[in-house]
């Protein structure tokens, strides 16, 4: 089961270079991880209950990102970003760096990182022509979105799995989490505003014709754009109030923008309304990420189930003589040369929620296993969803990354977890 999960985990990290997309690879190991603990001899009844378990949780997640992905992507068809990016006029490299790197946190703690990454390639390309200028800008906003997604419950779907999985509470992720997320984000901007000079180039063209002939109108666009904001900000406080998975709260917030949207566009023709509607919508969502998703956290599931994730608790919890700290510290290191999923996944399967101490609800392991998942993966383009979607998109090369943008990733990441070690000292 260990080699198959490792050998899976090769092909998701040499995606481009074997040419098969890492979602294709995800789901063959997480079924092979399956069968294999099926061959085992182990009671097929008890494997199958322990596959219905897993299977809740991780549909939870699933239908929440589904959910998410789906109001962003219905903002975006009806050009509901443009109402902050068209405000952008600067042409200042260090200027524009700070503006996008603050706007990236923030959108990626209401949104989420990943579909923040993606909202802000569209902006850059309208904001920077010359190619290598753009990727330097895109590698920033891979840092900015793990900050910004690390202090917020549905800012990264580590976070929202240790949320949904009843490890963290909303109150204690923002408050504990906000300052070091902030540290890992701002150190970077303060190395490149005393290292980066000059301006970037326009691009001549920034508005496309689709651009020009404005589908929506200002307050359709005004609408649900806010709606969608709206919605998304919502899902904590229904969670809060219900008690209800944080995907019921996603739900909610999609089926209200669905009917707003069907009303809005109800007088226009099929062809006009066809691609601001949630059903055109769903045709342009990431499904291969979702996908992706159940792959690996169904190859988790089935190594917690073996009881092999205990074991490599154990193993680092002699090997850093019990410290969460450093346990913590390799674990978010390790979340950059594979991806942050599985291992938060794995870690809420090694360690269990105890009474009392850092591994209750809402201790000090969790809260600093949501900070070092979250931001870790910054370290290398692969290893977070955020690189892994700006990568795809800008065509970024593994290499130049690794060489300009990964040390300070890694200063940004030290420095956010020593603050917040300093701060537990209080």
């Amino acid at each position: 089961m260990i080699v198959v999960f490792v050998l899976g985990y090769a092909a998701i990290a040499l995606e481009h270079p074997i040419k098969i997309d890492k979602a294709a690879s995800a789901l063959i190991t997480g079924v092979l991880v399956w069968t294999l603990l099926v061959l085992t001899g182990a009671d097929s009844h008890f494997i199958e209950e322990e596959l219905l378990h897993h299977l809740s949780e991780i549909s939870s997640i699933l239908f929440f990102l589904l959910g998410a992905m789906t109001i962003v992507e219905l903002v975006d068809a009806h050009e509901g970003f443009a109402i902050i990016t068209d405000k952008i006029t600067t042409t200042k490299k260090v200027k524009l760096l700070w503006i996008i790197s603050v706007l990236t946190f923030f959108f990626s703690a209401a949104l989420d990182n990943l579909t923040t990454s993606i909202v802000m390639i569209s902006l850059l390309r309208k904001l920077i022509d010359d190619k290598y200028d753009r990727w330097f800008f895109a590698g920033i906003v891979v840092v900015a979105a793990n900050a910004g997604g690390a202090w917020s419950p549905i800012g990264d779907v580590t976070t929202t799995m240790l949320w949904i999985g009843g490890q963290l509470s909303t109150s204690t992720i923002i408050t504990t989490l906000f300052i070091p997320s902030l540290v890992a984000m701002v150190v970077p901007l303060l190395v490149l505003t005393f290292t980066m000079k000059g301006n970037i180039a326009r691009p001549l063209k920034v508005e496309g014709q689709e651009h020009n002939v404005k589908p929506t109108t200002n307050f359709e666009r005004n609408l649900v754009f806010f709606l969608g904001v709206a919605g998304l900000l919502f899902v904590p406080i229904f969670k809060t109030l219900t008690h209800l998975p944080p995907f019921m709260g996603m739900m909610l917030s999609l089926g209200v923008l669905w009917a707003v949207t069907e009303v809005l566009h109800s007088a226009k023709n099929k062809e006009a309304k066809a691609h601001l509607s949630v059903i055109g919508v769903l045709r342009k969502v990431d499904t291969a990420s979702v996908l992706f998703f159940l792959g690996i956290l169904l190859a988790v599931a089935g190594l917690q189930s073996a009881d092999l994730l205990k074991v490599m608790a154990d193993s680092l919890n002699n090997l850093f003589d019990g410290n969460i700290y450093a346990i913590n510290i390799v674990i978010g290191l390790l979340s950059s040369i594979v991806d942050n999923v599985p291992l938060v996944a794995g870690s809420m399967g090694m360690y269990e929620i105890a009474e009392t101490g850092s591994f209750s609800k809402d201790g000090v392991f969790w809260q600093f296993l949501a900070f070092c998942a979250g931001t870790g993966g910054s370290a290398l383009i692969i290893g977070s969803a955020a690189g892994v979607a700006v990568m795809g998109l800008e065509k970024i090369d593994f290499v130049w990354y690794l060489k300009k943008i990964s040390i300070l990733a890694l200063i940004g990441y030290f420095a956010g977890a020593g603050t917040y070690i300093f701060m537990q000292s209080f």
